[in-house]
């Protein structure tokens, strides 16, 4: 099944389930991608002794999933792409959303 995670969040519990649940998607043989939009991009930052978020991040990555950021968003914060995500638009938002089985929002 092809899945497709919105993220537009900066709660460091809700992206960090984001992640697992996309995590344990992959390892069943699913395919994802995952869009950060809004407080979303701000992925990098979001990190806590309990909230792990990049170890899922990397996961997420090594299994194969991909991460697209929403470069207005980024821009707006004057940030730059979280690493290991491409820079996107919505143009890529709406492919994500027409090729997925199914969308997830956190």
């Amino acid at each position: 099944m092809k899945l497709g995670i919105v993220i537009s969040s900066n709660d460091s519990e809700t992206v960090w389930n984001a992640f697992r649940y996309g995590n344990f998607a992959l390892a069943t043989g699913d395919e994802l991608k995952v869009f950060l939009i809004g407080k979303g991009v701000e992925l990098e930052s979001l990190d806590t002794e309990v909230f792990n978020i990049k170890e899922q991040r990397q996961a997420f990555s090594v299994g194969g999933g991909k991460i697209f950021a929403c470069g207005t968003c980024l821009g707006l914060r004057r940030m730059e792409a979280p690493a290991g995500s491409m820079v996107a638009t919505l143009k890529d938002l709406y492919e994500i959303v027409k090729e997925s089985d199914r969308i997830l929002t956190f």
